[in-house]
């Protein structure tokens, strides 16, 4: 059974030995971060997907795109507080003991309150933004032709506005014993279900 515990604020990470308060250590996380994790919540059910992202320091604000309809839309309309989370892995830490096995870690928690971008200008803007992240070394105009307000009509803009946020961090010295990079498995090939399907209906 396990004992009370005070309630924390919302953005207060429970191990404070691992919490980092920093907001330039966060904001350069947030830019640097290639991929990010929103959560919803309908009617009780709480809802993630993963979405490309930007975040805009000026604005103290995260833009992302999505289909212009779907769930996480549905989800924003009927509930505007939302989650955002980005992280990454370190090296795996092992132990001498099972429970006591551990990992280096780094990741940011965001708490805001998400909105579709309605303006086509403000749209047009954060797409943008989104593009000049991924492919910095392409220019509108040159390497491909700018957005179009039909571009625009045709895809969801989604803005959170940034209300709260805590970054937390696990990191090992240098010459942790036996510390070792976990090592991904490869995705499965881009024709394996394909086959699949088409052995299945063969059978």
């Amino acid at each position: 059974m396990t004992q009370d515990r005070p309630s924390l604020p919302i953005n207060q990470p429970r191990r404070s030995d691992r919490a980092v308060t920093a907001e330039m250590w966060i904001k350069t996380f947030l830019h640097c971060a290639p991929f990010g994790v929103l959560a919803t919540v309908n009617d009780g059910q709480p809802f993630i997907n993963m979405n490309l992202f930007v975040y805009d320091e000026a604005a103290h604000a995260i833009y992302l795109h999505t289909a212009i309809e779907g769930r996480a839309r549905r989800n924003i309309e009927a509930e505007e507080r939302v989650c955002f989370s980005v992280g990454e892995m370190g090296r795996v830490l092992p132990a001498d003991t099972a429970i006591s096995f551990s990992i280096e870690y780094a990741s940011v928690m965001v708490f805001g309150r998400a909105g579709i971008v309605e303006d086509v200008d403000q749209a047009r803007r954060a797409m943008q933004l989104l593009l000049d992240k991924y492919a910095p070394h392409l220019c509108p105009g040159q390497d491909y032709h700018p957005i179009t307000d039909e571009e625009i009509r045709r895809t969801g803009v989604f803005r959170i506005q940034i209300d709260s946020w805590s970054g937390k961090k696990n990191e090992a010295l240098a010459d942790y014993p036996r510390a070792y990079h976990y090592v991904e498995q490869p995705m499965l090939p881009s024709n394996y279900w394909k086959d699949l399907s088409m052995l299945e209906s063969s059978r």
